[in-house]
Protein backbone atom coordinates (compact mmCIF):
# COMPACT_ATOMS: atom_id res chain seq x y z
CA UNK A 1 0.00 0.00 0.00
CA UNK A 2 1.25 3.45 -0.80
CA UNK A 3 0.08 6.49 1.12
CA UNK A 4 -0.05 9.59 -1.08
CA UNK A 5 -1.25 12.51 1.03
CA UNK A 6 -1.92 15.87 -0.60
CA UNK A 7 -1.07 19.09 1.20
CA UNK A 8 0.25 22.54 0.30
CA UNK A 9 3.89 21.75 1.00
CA UNK A 10 4.28 18.26 2.42
CA UNK A 11 3.12 14.83 1.47
CA UNK A 12 2.91 11.88 3.76
CA UNK A 13 5.22 8.96 4.18
CA UNK A 14 5.01 5.85 2.07
CA UNK A 15 4.38 2.40 3.49
CA UNK A 16 4.61 -0.76 1.48
CA UNK A 17 3.26 -4.17 2.22
CA UNK A 18 4.74 -6.72 -0.10
CA UNK A 19 2.21 -9.32 -1.01
CA UNK A 20 2.26 -11.80 -3.83
CA UNK A 21 -0.90 -13.80 -4.30
CA UNK A 22 -0.85 -17.00 -6.32
CA UNK A 23 -4.25 -18.33 -7.25
CA UNK A 24 -4.24 -22.06 -7.91
CA UNK A 25 -7.89 -23.03 -7.81
CA UNK A 26 -9.40 -24.30 -11.07
CA UNK A 27 -6.16 -23.81 -13.02
CA UNK A 28 -5.56 -26.88 -15.16
CA UNK A 29 -2.14 -25.85 -16.50
CA UNK A 30 -0.14 -22.71 -17.11
CA UNK A 31 1.36 -21.52 -20.38
CA UNK A 32 3.48 -18.43 -20.82
CA UNK A 33 0.80 -16.08 -22.04
CA UNK A 34 -2.22 -17.22 -20.10
CA UNK A 35 -3.79 -19.33 -17.43
CA UNK A 36 -6.10 -21.99 -18.77
CA UNK A 37 -9.56 -22.36 -17.24
CA UNK A 38 -11.13 -25.08 -19.35
CA UNK A 39 -14.46 -24.77 -17.56
CA UNK A 40 -14.71 -21.04 -18.34
CA UNK A 41 -13.24 -20.63 -21.82
CA UNK A 42 -16.66 -20.63 -23.52
CA UNK A 43 -18.45 -18.45 -20.97
CA UNK A 44 -19.82 -15.74 -23.21
CA UNK A 45 -20.09 -12.14 -22.10
CA UNK A 46 -23.50 -11.15 -20.75
CA UNK A 47 -22.67 -7.55 -21.56
CA UNK A 48 -19.61 -5.44 -22.30
CA UNK A 49 -18.71 -3.02 -19.52
CA UNK A 50 -17.04 0.13 -20.77
CA UNK A 51 -15.79 1.67 -17.55
CA UNK A 52 -12.17 0.58 -18.06
CA UNK A 53 -12.15 -0.02 -21.81
CA UNK A 54 -9.48 1.94 -23.60
CA UNK A 55 -10.24 4.75 -26.00
CA UNK A 56 -7.30 4.77 -28.42
CA UNK A 57 -5.52 1.45 -27.78
CA UNK A 58 -6.31 -1.46 -30.07
CA UNK A 59 -8.92 -3.91 -28.86
CA UNK A 60 -11.86 -5.76 -30.45
CA UNK A 61 -15.44 -5.05 -29.34
CA UNK A 62 -15.47 -7.91 -26.82
CA UNK A 63 -13.82 -11.13 -25.59
CA UNK A 64 -10.25 -12.22 -24.89
CA UNK A 65 -7.15 -11.30 -26.92
CA UNK A 66 -3.48 -12.03 -26.44
CA UNK A 67 -0.38 -12.18 -28.66
CA UNK A 68 -0.14 -9.92 -31.72
CA UNK A 69 0.60 -12.11 -34.75
CA UNK A 70 2.05 -11.52 -38.21
CA UNK A 71 1.77 -7.72 -38.47
CA UNK A 72 2.57 -6.63 -42.02
CA UNK A 73 2.12 -3.95 -44.64
CA UNK A 74 0.83 -5.25 -47.97
CA UNK A 75 -0.36 -3.30 -51.02
CA UNK A 76 -1.32 -0.19 -49.08
CA UNK A 77 -2.95 -1.94 -46.11
CA UNK A 78 -1.64 -2.71 -42.63
CA UNK A 79 -2.67 -6.11 -41.27
CA UNK A 80 -2.72 -7.18 -37.64
CA UNK A 81 -3.60 -10.73 -36.62
CA UNK A 82 -3.91 -11.68 -32.99
CA UNK A 83 -4.84 -14.56 -30.71
CA UNK A 84 -8.55 -14.28 -29.94
CA UNK A 85 -11.30 -16.23 -28.18
CA UNK A 86 -14.54 -15.69 -30.15
CA UNK A 87 -16.60 -17.36 -27.43
CA UNK A 88 -15.55 -15.63 -24.23
CA UNK A 89 -13.28 -13.33 -22.27
CA UNK A 90 -10.84 -15.85 -20.79
CA UNK A 91 -8.19 -17.74 -22.73
CA UNK A 92 -9.45 -20.61 -24.88
CA UNK A 93 -10.96 -21.53 -28.28
CA UNK A 94 -8.11 -19.55 -29.84
CA UNK A 95 -8.31 -18.35 -33.46
CA UNK A 96 -6.32 -15.85 -35.48
CA UNK A 97 -8.47 -12.73 -35.49
CA UNK A 98 -7.72 -10.27 -38.28
CA UNK A 99 -7.98 -6.48 -38.51
CA UNK A 100 -6.87 -4.07 -41.23
CA UNK A 101 -5.97 -0.39 -41.31
CA UNK A 102 -4.67 2.35 -43.56
CA UNK A 103 -2.91 4.20 -40.74
CA UNK A 104 -2.38 1.81 -37.79
CA UNK A 105 -4.86 3.86 -35.75
CA UNK A 106 -8.31 3.33 -37.31
CA UNK A 107 -9.18 -0.35 -37.80
CA UNK A 108 -11.70 -2.60 -39.52
CA UNK A 109 -12.28 -5.95 -37.79
CA UNK A 110 -12.68 -8.88 -40.20
CA UNK A 111 -13.57 -12.53 -39.84
CA UNK A 112 -10.88 -14.75 -38.29
CA UNK A 113 -8.17 -15.67 -40.78
CA UNK A 114 -7.00 -18.95 -39.21
CA UNK A 115 -8.80 -21.30 -36.86
CA UNK A 116 -8.25 -24.92 -35.82
CA UNK A 117 -9.76 -27.13 -38.52
CA UNK A 118 -7.18 -29.67 -39.71
CA UNK A 119 -5.29 -32.51 -38.08
CA UNK A 120 -2.14 -30.35 -38.00
CA UNK A 121 -3.81 -27.66 -35.85
CA UNK A 122 -6.83 -29.45 -34.40
CA UNK A 123 -5.92 -28.53 -30.82
CA UNK A 124 -4.66 -25.02 -31.42
CA UNK A 125 -3.56 -22.35 -33.90
CA UNK A 126 -0.94 -20.43 -31.96
CA UNK A 127 1.34 -17.51 -32.66
CA UNK A 128 3.45 -16.86 -35.74
CA UNK A 129 4.70 -14.34 -38.27
CA UNK A 130 4.29 -13.11 -41.83
CA UNK A 131 6.86 -12.97 -44.62
CA UNK A 132 6.45 -11.21 -47.97
CA UNK A 133 8.04 -13.46 -50.60
CA UNK A 134 9.95 -11.92 -53.55
CA UNK A 135 6.98 -12.34 -55.90
CA UNK A 136 4.97 -10.10 -53.52
CA UNK A 137 3.04 -13.00 -52.07
CA UNK A 138 2.53 -12.98 -48.30
CA UNK A 139 2.78 -16.21 -46.34
CA UNK A 140 2.05 -16.84 -42.67
CA UNK A 141 3.94 -19.34 -40.54
CA UNK A 142 2.19 -20.36 -37.32
CA UNK A 143 2.30 -23.00 -34.61
CA UNK A 144 -0.26 -25.79 -34.71
CA UNK A 145 -1.10 -28.04 -31.76
CA UNK A 146 -1.76 -31.57 -32.97
CA UNK A 147 -2.92 -33.46 -29.87
CA UNK A 148 -4.21 -33.11 -26.35
CA UNK A 149 -0.62 -33.34 -25.03
CA UNK A 150 0.24 -29.97 -26.61
CA UNK A 151 2.57 -31.41 -29.25
CA UNK A 152 3.49 -28.52 -31.54
CA UNK A 153 4.36 -28.25 -35.24
CA UNK A 154 4.87 -25.37 -37.66
CA UNK A 155 2.33 -24.72 -40.41
CA UNK A 156 1.80 -22.19 -43.17
CA UNK A 157 -1.17 -20.35 -44.62
CA UNK A 158 -1.56 -18.30 -47.80
CA UNK A 159 -4.18 -15.81 -49.04
CA UNK A 160 -7.05 -17.33 -50.98
CA UNK A 161 -7.36 -14.28 -53.21
CA UNK A 162 -4.49 -11.84 -53.71
CA UNK A 163 -6.80 -9.41 -55.51
CA UNK A 164 -8.81 -8.91 -52.30
CA UNK A 165 -7.27 -5.74 -50.80
CA UNK A 166 -8.02 -6.96 -47.28
CA UNK A 167 -6.89 -10.60 -47.77
CA UNK A 168 -9.95 -11.79 -45.91
CA UNK A 169 -9.63 -15.52 -46.62
CA UNK A 170 -6.60 -17.67 -45.89
CA UNK A 171 -5.90 -21.24 -47.00
CA UNK A 172 -3.99 -23.87 -45.03
CA UNK A 173 -2.57 -26.22 -47.71
CA UNK A 174 -2.72 -29.96 -47.17
CA UNK A 175 1.07 -30.38 -47.24
CA UNK A 176 1.16 -29.00 -43.69
CA UNK A 177 2.86 -29.32 -41.29
CA UNK A 178 6.06 -27.93 -42.75
CA UNK A 179 8.19 -28.54 -39.64
CA UNK A 180 7.84 -31.37 -37.13
CA UNK A 181 10.14 -31.45 -34.08
CA UNK A 182 12.81 -34.13 -34.12
CA UNK A 183 13.74 -36.23 -31.11
CA UNK A 184 16.17 -33.61 -29.80
CA UNK A 185 13.36 -31.08 -29.31
CA UNK A 186 10.80 -30.81 -26.55
CA UNK A 187 7.68 -30.97 -28.70
CA UNK A 188 5.59 -29.11 -26.10
CA UNK A 189 8.04 -26.16 -26.10
CA UNK A 190 8.39 -25.55 -29.83
CA UNK A 191 6.52 -22.53 -31.10
CA UNK A 192 6.14 -19.04 -32.53
CA UNK A 193 8.16 -18.95 -35.80
CA UNK A 194 9.70 -15.61 -36.76
CA UNK A 195 9.49 -13.65 -39.97
CA UNK A 196 11.83 -15.35 -42.44
CA UNK A 197 14.97 -13.76 -43.84
CA UNK A 198 17.09 -14.79 -46.83
CA UNK A 199 20.85 -15.27 -46.65
CA UNK A 200 23.46 -14.69 -49.33
CA UNK A 201 23.24 -18.38 -50.22
CA UNK A 202 19.62 -17.94 -51.31
CA UNK A 203 18.24 -19.96 -48.42
CA UNK A 204 15.39 -18.77 -46.23
CA UNK A 205 15.85 -18.88 -42.48
CA UNK A 206 13.48 -18.74 -39.52
CA UNK A 207 13.85 -19.04 -35.77
CA UNK A 208 11.52 -21.02 -33.51
CA UNK A 209 11.45 -20.62 -29.73
CA UNK A 210 12.23 -23.63 -27.57
CA UNK A 211 13.93 -24.93 -24.42
CA UNK A 212 16.17 -27.81 -23.40
CA UNK A 213 16.97 -28.44 -19.73
CA UNK A 214 15.95 -24.88 -18.83
CA UNK A 215 18.22 -23.55 -21.58
CA UNK A 216 16.34 -21.08 -23.78
CA UNK A 217 16.88 -21.71 -27.46
CA UNK A 218 16.32 -19.95 -30.77
CA UNK A 219 16.23 -22.94 -33.09
CA UNK A 220 17.29 -22.17 -36.65
CA UNK A 221 15.72 -23.70 -39.78
CA UNK A 222 16.64 -23.22 -43.44
CA UNK A 223 14.72 -23.71 -46.69
CA UNK A 224 15.29 -23.08 -50.39
CA UNK A 225 11.64 -23.14 -51.41
CA UNK A 226 9.83 -22.15 -48.17
CA UNK A 227 8.26 -25.63 -48.08
CA UNK A 228 11.02 -28.07 -47.16
CA UNK A 229 12.79 -26.93 -44.00
CA UNK A 230 15.89 -28.40 -42.34
CA UNK A 231 17.06 -27.72 -38.80
CA UNK A 232 20.55 -26.24 -38.48
CA UNK A 233 23.06 -28.21 -36.44
CA UNK A 234 23.27 -25.39 -33.90
CA UNK A 235 20.67 -22.90 -32.66
CA UNK A 236 21.01 -19.33 -33.83
CA UNK A 237 21.55 -18.58 -30.13
CA UNK A 238 20.80 -20.13 -26.74
CA UNK A 239 21.37 -19.26 -23.12
CA UNK A 240 21.34 -21.35 -19.92
CA UNK A 241 18.94 -20.83 -17.03
CA UNK A 242 16.54 -18.67 -19.04
CA UNK A 243 13.67 -21.13 -19.52
CA UNK A 244 11.47 -21.40 -22.56
CA UNK A 245 11.82 -18.69 -25.21
CA UNK A 246 8.46 -17.66 -26.61
CA UNK A 247 7.67 -15.30 -29.48
CA UNK A 248 11.27 -14.78 -30.65
CA UNK A 249 11.99 -11.85 -32.94
CA UNK A 250 15.21 -11.38 -34.93
CA UNK A 251 15.91 -8.32 -37.05
CA UNK A 252 18.69 -5.93 -38.19
CA UNK A 253 19.00 -2.33 -36.98
CA UNK A 254 20.95 0.49 -38.58
CA UNK A 255 24.04 2.00 -36.97
CA UNK A 256 23.58 5.17 -39.04
CA UNK A 257 19.99 6.37 -38.61
CA UNK A 258 16.52 5.60 -37.26
CA UNK A 259 15.27 3.95 -40.45
CA UNK A 260 13.98 0.42 -40.26
CA UNK A 261 15.48 -2.48 -42.21
CA UNK A 262 13.88 -5.47 -43.87
CA UNK A 263 14.68 -8.77 -42.15
CA UNK A 264 16.74 -9.88 -45.19
CA UNK A 265 18.86 -6.71 -45.33
CA UNK A 266 22.52 -7.63 -45.94
CA UNK A 267 24.24 -4.26 -46.06
CA UNK A 268 26.92 -2.79 -43.83
CA UNK A 269 26.64 -0.66 -40.68
CA UNK A 270 24.10 -2.87 -38.94
CA UNK A 271 23.70 -4.78 -35.74
CA UNK A 272 21.06 -7.38 -34.99
CA UNK A 273 18.49 -7.68 -32.22
CA UNK A 274 17.27 -10.96 -30.75
CA UNK A 275 14.13 -10.57 -28.64
CA UNK A 276 12.59 -13.34 -26.55
CA UNK A 277 9.50 -13.46 -24.38
CA UNK A 278 10.59 -15.35 -21.29
CA UNK A 279 8.08 -17.91 -20.11
CA UNK A 280 9.37 -17.83 -16.53
CA UNK A 281 8.43 -14.24 -15.75
CA UNK A 282 6.28 -12.95 -18.63
CA UNK A 283 8.58 -10.11 -19.76
CA UNK A 284 10.14 -9.35 -23.14
CA UNK A 285 13.95 -9.24 -23.16
CA UNK A 286 16.38 -8.46 -25.92
CA UNK A 287 20.07 -8.39 -26.70
CA UNK A 288 22.01 -6.46 -29.33
CA UNK A 289 24.87 -8.12 -31.14
CA UNK A 290 26.50 -9.43 -34.29
CA UNK A 291 25.02 -11.93 -36.71
CA UNK A 292 27.77 -14.15 -38.15
CA UNK A 293 26.19 -15.00 -41.51
CA UNK A 294 28.86 -17.59 -42.37
CA UNK A 295 28.36 -19.63 -39.21
CA UNK A 296 24.67 -18.67 -38.86
CA UNK A 297 25.26 -17.74 -35.24
CA UNK A 298 24.17 -14.68 -33.28
CA UNK A 299 26.67 -13.31 -30.72
CA UNK A 300 25.39 -10.71 -28.23
CA UNK A 301 27.67 -7.79 -27.45
CA UNK A 302 29.71 -8.11 -24.27
CA UNK A 303 27.48 -5.58 -22.49
CA UNK A 304 24.25 -7.23 -23.69
CA UNK A 305 22.96 -9.82 -21.24
CA UNK A 306 20.58 -12.71 -21.88
CA UNK A 307 17.80 -13.38 -19.40
CA UNK A 308 16.15 -11.57 -16.54
CA UNK A 309 19.10 -9.24 -15.83
CA UNK A 310 19.08 -8.02 -19.40
CA UNK A 311 17.32 -5.24 -21.27
CA UNK A 312 13.54 -5.26 -21.60
CA UNK A 313 11.48 -3.76 -24.38
CA UNK A 314 9.10 -2.57 -21.69
CA UNK A 315 9.52 -2.76 -17.91
CA UNK A 316 5.79 -3.12 -17.31
CA UNK A 317 2.83 -5.11 -18.53
CA UNK A 318 4.01 -5.93 -22.06
CA UNK A 319 4.54 -9.39 -23.56
CA UNK A 320 4.68 -11.52 -26.71
CA UNK A 321 5.75 -8.58 -28.85
CA UNK A 322 6.12 -8.86 -32.61
CA UNK A 323 7.82 -6.41 -34.97
CA UNK A 324 7.62 -5.86 -38.72
CA UNK A 325 9.29 -3.71 -41.35
CA UNK A 326 7.04 -0.99 -42.75
CA UNK A 327 8.22 -0.13 -46.30
CA UNK A 328 5.67 2.67 -46.55
CA UNK A 329 7.59 4.83 -44.05
CA UNK A 330 10.87 2.94 -43.94
CA UNK A 331 10.60 2.03 -40.26
CA UNK A 332 10.41 -0.97 -37.96
CA UNK A 333 7.31 -1.15 -35.78
CA UNK A 334 6.77 -3.30 -32.72
CA UNK A 335 3.44 -4.40 -31.26
CA UNK A 336 3.05 -5.83 -27.74
CA UNK A 337 0.22 -7.48 -25.82
CA UNK A 338 -0.88 -5.87 -22.56
CA UNK A 339 -3.04 -8.20 -20.51
CA UNK A 340 -5.42 -7.54 -17.65
CA UNK A 341 -4.28 -7.27 -14.03
CA UNK A 342 -7.61 -6.91 -12.27
CA UNK A 343 -8.00 -10.32 -10.71
CA UNK A 344 -9.64 -13.64 -11.44
CA UNK A 345 -11.39 -14.91 -14.60
CA UNK A 346 -14.74 -14.01 -13.11
CA UNK A 347 -13.71 -10.36 -13.39
CA UNK A 348 -13.05 -10.74 -17.12
CA UNK A 349 -16.33 -12.60 -17.66
CA UNK A 350 -18.26 -9.87 -15.87
CA UNK A 351 -16.76 -7.08 -17.95
CA UNK A 352 -16.98 -9.07 -21.21
CA UNK A 353 -13.48 -8.42 -22.53
CA UNK A 354 -9.81 -8.89 -21.66
CA UNK A 355 -6.56 -7.69 -23.20
CA UNK A 356 -5.39 -4.83 -25.38
CA UNK A 357 -2.45 -4.19 -27.68
CA UNK A 358 -0.01 -1.49 -26.66
CA UNK A 359 0.37 1.47 -29.00
CA UNK A 360 2.52 0.44 -31.98
CA UNK A 361 6.00 1.86 -31.57
CA UNK A 362 8.73 2.80 -34.00
CA UNK A 363 11.93 1.10 -32.84
CA UNK A 364 15.54 1.87 -33.69
CA UNK A 365 19.06 1.61 -32.28
CA UNK A 366 20.27 4.26 -29.85
CA UNK A 367 23.39 6.10 -31.13
CA UNK A 368 25.37 4.45 -28.33
CA UNK A 369 24.64 1.07 -29.88
CA UNK A 370 23.82 -0.30 -26.43
CA UNK A 371 20.01 -0.31 -26.47
CA UNK A 372 16.87 0.24 -28.51
CA UNK A 373 14.77 3.39 -28.59
CA UNK A 374 10.98 3.12 -28.87
CA UNK A 375 8.47 5.86 -29.59
CA UNK A 376 4.72 5.85 -30.34
CA UNK A 377 4.12 5.95 -34.09
CA UNK A 378 3.59 9.46 -35.44
CA UNK A 379 0.05 8.62 -36.63
CA UNK A 380 -1.11 8.61 -33.01
CA UNK A 381 -0.77 12.39 -32.99
CA UNK A 382 -3.76 12.68 -35.35
CA UNK A 383 -5.95 11.85 -32.33
CA UNK A 384 -4.78 14.85 -30.33
CA UNK A 385 -7.57 17.37 -29.57
CA UNK A 386 -7.63 20.09 -26.94
CA UNK A 387 -4.13 21.20 -26.03
CA UNK A 388 -2.68 23.01 -23.05
CA UNK A 389 0.89 24.20 -22.69
CA UNK A 390 3.04 25.73 -20.00
CA UNK A 391 6.70 26.66 -19.73
CA UNK A 392 9.33 27.36 -17.07
CA UNK A 393 7.29 26.43 -14.02
CA UNK A 394 9.30 25.65 -10.89
CA UNK A 395 8.37 23.03 -8.32
CA UNK A 396 9.98 23.18 -4.89
CA UNK A 397 10.03 20.31 -2.42
CA UNK A 398 6.55 18.93 -1.77
CA UNK A 399 4.86 21.09 -4.40
CA UNK A 400 2.37 19.83 -6.93
CA UNK A 401 -0.14 21.32 -9.32
CA UNK A 402 -3.03 20.03 -11.38
CA UNK A 403 -2.92 19.97 -15.17
CA UNK A 404 -6.36 21.25 -16.16
CA UNK A 405 -8.11 21.86 -19.44
CA UNK A 406 -7.82 18.37 -20.92
CA UNK A 407 -9.49 15.01 -20.37
CA UNK A 408 -7.20 13.43 -17.79
CA UNK A 409 -8.63 9.95 -18.35
CA UNK A 410 -7.67 9.89 -22.04
CA UNK A 411 -4.63 12.04 -22.72
CA UNK A 412 -1.16 12.39 -24.20
CA UNK A 413 1.36 14.30 -22.07
CA UNK A 414 4.91 15.32 -22.94
CA UNK A 415 6.96 17.06 -20.26
CA UNK A 416 10.61 18.09 -19.98
CA UNK A 417 12.11 18.49 -16.49
CA UNK A 418 15.40 20.23 -15.68
CA UNK A 419 17.39 20.89 -12.52
CA UNK A 420 20.36 23.10 -11.78
CA UNK A 421 22.46 20.69 -9.70
CA UNK A 422 23.10 17.01 -9.07
CA UNK A 423 24.51 17.64 -5.59
CA UNK A 424 21.37 16.51 -3.77
CA UNK A 425 21.15 13.13 -5.47
CA UNK A 426 20.83 10.38 -2.85
CA UNK A 427 23.46 7.71 -2.44
CA UNK A 428 22.58 4.44 -4.14
CA UNK A 429 22.60 1.75 -1.48
CA UNK A 430 25.09 -0.99 -2.50
CA UNK A 431 22.62 -3.56 -1.15
CA UNK A 432 20.30 -2.64 -4.04
CA UNK A 433 22.83 -3.66 -6.68
CA UNK A 434 21.38 -7.18 -6.91
CA UNK A 435 17.76 -6.01 -6.83
CA UNK A 436 15.60 -5.39 -9.87
CA UNK A 437 14.68 -1.79 -10.53
CA UNK A 438 11.07 -2.43 -9.55
CA UNK A 439 12.23 -3.62 -6.11
CA UNK A 440 14.08 -0.34 -5.59
CA UNK A 441 10.98 1.53 -6.73
CA UNK A 442 8.95 -0.33 -4.11
CA UNK A 443 11.44 0.74 -1.45
CA UNK A 444 11.86 4.34 -2.61
CA UNK A 445 8.44 5.30 -3.93
CA UNK A 446 6.85 8.52 -5.08
CA UNK A 447 6.24 9.99 -1.63
CA UNK A 448 9.44 9.02 0.15
CA UNK A 449 11.20 12.37 0.19
CA UNK A 450 14.45 12.37 -1.74
CA UNK A 451 17.11 14.73 -2.92
CA UNK A 452 16.85 14.85 -6.71
CA UNK A 453 13.40 13.38 -7.09
CA UNK A 454 11.00 11.75 -6.94
CA UNK A 455 9.34 14.03 -9.50
CA UNK A 456 6.88 13.29 -12.28
CA UNK A 457 3.19 12.79 -13.02
CA UNK A 458 0.35 11.51 -10.88
CA UNK A 459 -1.95 9.98 -13.51
CA UNK A 460 -5.53 8.69 -13.26
CA UNK A 461 -5.82 10.42 -9.92
CA UNK A 462 -8.92 11.08 -7.89
CA UNK A 463 -9.50 14.67 -6.76
CA UNK A 464 -8.18 14.10 -3.24
CA UNK A 465 -5.59 11.50 -4.29
CA UNK A 466 -7.27 8.53 -2.67
CA UNK A 467 -6.10 6.72 -5.81
CA UNK A 468 -3.56 7.58 -8.49
CA UNK A 469 -0.75 6.04 -10.54
CA UNK A 470 2.51 7.99 -10.26
CA UNK A 471 5.06 7.90 -13.09
CA UNK A 472 8.28 9.47 -11.88
CA UNK A 473 12.06 9.74 -11.83
CA UNK A 474 14.52 9.47 -8.97
CA UNK A 475 18.24 10.17 -9.35
CA UNK A 476 20.88 8.37 -7.25
CA UNK A 477 24.62 8.90 -6.86
CA UNK A 478 26.41 5.62 -7.47
CA UNK A 479 30.19 5.84 -7.02
CA UNK A 480 31.37 8.15 -9.81
CA UNK A 481 28.17 7.91 -11.84
CA UNK A 482 24.47 8.61 -11.47
CA UNK A 483 21.63 6.10 -11.71
CA UNK A 484 18.25 7.30 -12.94
CA UNK A 485 15.29 5.23 -11.78
CA UNK A 486 11.99 5.50 -13.66
CA UNK A 487 8.89 4.10 -11.94
CA UNK A 488 5.24 3.51 -12.74
CA UNK A 489 3.73 2.46 -9.45
CA UNK A 490 0.26 0.91 -9.41
CA UNK A 491 0.09 0.21 -5.68
CA UNK A 492 -2.26 3.10 -5.01
CA UNK A 493 -4.03 2.92 -8.37
CA UNK A 494 -7.40 1.78 -7.05
CA UNK A 495 -9.42 1.70 -3.86
CA UNK A 496 -10.79 -1.68 -4.88
CA UNK A 497 -9.93 -4.40 -2.38
CA UNK A 498 -9.06 -7.50 -4.39
CA UNK A 499 -6.19 -9.70 -3.28
CA UNK A 500 -5.92 -11.24 -6.74
CA UNK A 501 -5.37 -7.86 -8.40
CA UNK A 502 -1.80 -7.30 -9.57
CA UNK A 503 -0.57 -3.85 -8.53
CA UNK A 504 3.21 -3.82 -8.97
CA UNK A 505 5.89 -1.16 -8.72
CA UNK A 506 7.11 -1.39 -12.32
CA UNK A 507 10.47 0.29 -12.90
CA UNK A 508 13.58 0.43 -15.04
CA UNK A 509 16.82 2.37 -15.08
CA UNK A 510 17.37 5.08 -17.68
CA UNK A 511 20.78 5.21 -19.36
CA UNK A 512 21.38 8.95 -19.65
CA UNK A 513 24.30 11.26 -18.92
CA UNK A 514 23.01 13.96 -16.57
CA UNK A 515 26.34 15.69 -15.97
CA UNK A 516 26.35 17.75 -19.18
CA UNK A 517 22.58 17.94 -19.71
CA UNK A 518 20.63 18.14 -16.46
CA UNK A 519 17.30 17.22 -18.03
CA UNK A 520 14.86 14.32 -18.17
CA UNK A 521 11.82 13.99 -20.40
CA UNK A 522 8.68 11.94 -19.96
CA UNK A 523 5.77 11.09 -22.23
CA UNK A 524 2.73 9.27 -20.87
CA UNK A 525 -0.24 7.97 -22.82
CA UNK A 526 -3.17 7.74 -20.41
CA UNK A 527 -6.13 5.69 -21.58
CA UNK A 528 -8.70 4.84 -18.88
CA UNK A 529 -7.06 1.61 -17.64
CA UNK A 530 -3.56 1.86 -19.10
CA UNK A 531 -0.67 4.26 -18.56
CA UNK A 532 2.01 3.76 -21.21
CA UNK A 533 5.12 5.83 -20.49
CA UNK A 534 8.34 6.67 -22.34
CA UNK A 535 11.32 8.07 -20.46
CA UNK A 536 14.19 10.09 -21.97
CA UNK A 537 12.82 10.03 -25.49
CA UNK A 538 11.96 6.32 -25.42
CA UNK A 539 15.05 4.84 -23.75
CA UNK A 540 12.97 3.28 -20.98
CA UNK A 541 9.32 2.27 -21.48
CA UNK A 542 6.82 1.17 -18.84
CA UNK A 543 3.22 0.08 -19.41
CA UNK A 544 0.87 -0.30 -16.42
CA UNK A 545 -2.72 -1.58 -16.28
CA UNK A 546 -4.77 0.09 -13.55
CA UNK A 547 -8.44 0.05 -12.56
CA UNK A 548 -9.49 3.15 -10.63
CA UNK A 549 -12.88 3.33 -8.97
CA UNK A 550 -12.98 7.10 -8.46
CA UNK A 551 -10.64 8.46 -11.14
CA UNK A 552 -12.72 7.44 -14.14
CA UNK A 553 -13.90 9.47 -17.13
CA UNK A 554 -14.61 13.10 -16.10
CA UNK A 555 -13.58 12.40 -12.50
CA UNK A 556 -9.97 11.66 -13.41
CA UNK A 557 -7.30 14.23 -12.62
CA UNK A 558 -3.67 14.74 -13.61
CA UNK A 559 -1.00 16.28 -11.35
CA UNK A 560 2.68 17.14 -11.67
CA UNK A 561 4.68 16.77 -8.46
CA UNK A 562 8.11 17.11 -6.92
CA UNK A 563 8.90 15.38 -3.64
CA UNK A 564 12.64 15.99 -3.67
CA UNK A 565 14.58 18.75 -1.95
CA UNK A 566 16.12 19.90 -5.27
CA UNK A 567 13.86 22.37 -7.09
CA UNK A 568 12.65 21.05 -10.42
CA UNK A 569 11.83 23.22 -13.45
CA UNK A 570 9.18 22.14 -15.90
CA UNK A 571 10.77 23.60 -19.00
CA UNK A 572 7.87 22.59 -21.24
CA UNK A 573 4.66 20.67 -20.73
CA UNK A 574 2.33 19.88 -23.61
CA UNK A 575 -0.83 17.89 -22.98
CA UNK A 576 -3.68 16.88 -25.24
CA UNK A 577 -7.04 15.20 -24.84
CA UNK A 578 -7.16 12.16 -27.08
CA UNK A 579 -9.92 11.31 -29.53
CA UNK A 580 -11.28 7.82 -30.17
CA UNK A 581 -10.28 6.19 -33.46
CA UNK A 582 -12.67 4.17 -35.59
CA UNK A 583 -12.67 0.46 -34.81
CA UNK A 584 -15.48 -1.37 -36.54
Amino acid sequence: MELFMKSSSLWGLEIYLFCFFIVLSNIIKVFASHNIFLDLQSSSAISVKNVHRTGFHFQPPKNWINDPNAPMYYNGVYHLFYQYNPKGSVWGNIVWAHSVSKDLINWIHLEPAIYPSKKFDKYGAWSGSATILPNNKPVILYTGVVDSHDSQVQNYAIPANLSDPFLRKWIKPNNNPLIVPDNSINKTEFRDPTTAWMGQDGLWRIVIGSMRKHRGMALLYRSRDFIKWAKAQHPLHSSPHTGNWECPDFFPVSLKNTNGLDASYRGKNVKHVLKNSLDVNRFDYYTIGMYDTKKDRYIPDNNSIDGSKGLRLDYGNFYASKSFYDPMKNRRIVWGWTNESDGLPDDEIKKGWAGIQAIPRKVWLDPSGKQLIQWPIEELETLRKQKIQLNNKKLSKGEMFEVEGISASQADIEVSFSFSSLNKAEQFDPKWADLYAQDVCAIKGSTIQGGLGPFGLATLASKNLEEYTPVFFRVFKAQKNYKVLMCSNARRSTMRQNEAMYKPSFAGYVDVDLVDMKKLSLRSLIDNSVVESFGAGGKTCITSRVYPMLAIHNNAHLFVFNNGSETITIETLNAWSMDVPKMH
